[in-house]
């Protein structure tokens, strides 16, 4: 999934502030014990996703697609002292697993871990996010856009992974569904007048979109 060397990739986790033991935990665990754990974010994403909502300063945090809890956990790292961050997966068979790290974290109050389908979810939390991370099914990723776009304060950040695709979005003969849905994706972003973005190549992509 990532654009970079495996050399570079080590020269960046080596530079990047370390995790911390629970989340080595977590990489380590989720490598070992959990199918495709490719999808988790990783040390030197999950560092950026922890310096983005440490400038934010959020109050609210929306994440779409919690997978085992790692970049939860990034991002709580920003959160104003009484803020909160919702995380929606729809995957119920890590339910106990992710739970018992959110324990074991300093945000465990501050995390609200729901289960369920995101599109449904969503409407009944009534949420004013000042930063949302949407890591889920790539065919809903612009719906969960759309879902959620109203409900961002202006000024928030949006942001959405893995949208280079391991670069098959700049290959002509990859007419996958998946890969026309990001491209699609990528074309809707850069279109929106009501936002300015920048996609940055980190690991597989990374979308930082901020509304006007």
């Amino acid at each position: 999934m990532s654009l970079l060397s495996e050399e570079l990739n080590q020269y960046l986790d080596y530079l990047a502030e370390p995790e911390s033991d629970l989340l080595r935990k977590i990489n380590r665990e989720t490598h070992l014990q959990v199918l495709m754990p490719r999808m988790l974010s990783g040390h030197f994403q999950g560092r950026t996703l922890s310096m983005l909502s440490k400038l934010v300063r959020p109050e609210c945090i929306l994440e779409i697609g919690t997978f085992t809890g790692y970049a939860t956990l990034c991002l709580a790292e920003g959160l104003q002292k009484d803020g909160v961050i919702h995380t929606i997966d729809i995957n119920e068979e890590l339910e106990d697993r992710v739970r018992s790290y959110f324990a074991a974290s300093e945000f465990k109050n501050q995390i609200q871990y729901h289960i369920g389908d995101a599109m449904e979810i969503i409407p009944q939390l009534k949420l004013k996010p000042d930063l949302v991370f949407i890591d889920a099914d790539k065919k809903n990723n612009a719906n969960y856009y759309d879902l959620i776009f109203e409900q961002v304060k202006p000024g928030g950040l949006i942001l959405i992974d893995n949208v280079l695709w391991s670069g098959k979005v700049i290959d002509s003969e990859k007419l996958d569904k998946d890969t026309q849905t990001i491209r699609a994706l990528n074309e809707k972003v850069k279109n929106d007048d009501r936002v300015e973005q920048l996609l940055l190549p980190i690991r597989d992509g990374l979308w930082i979109i901020r509304k006007k």
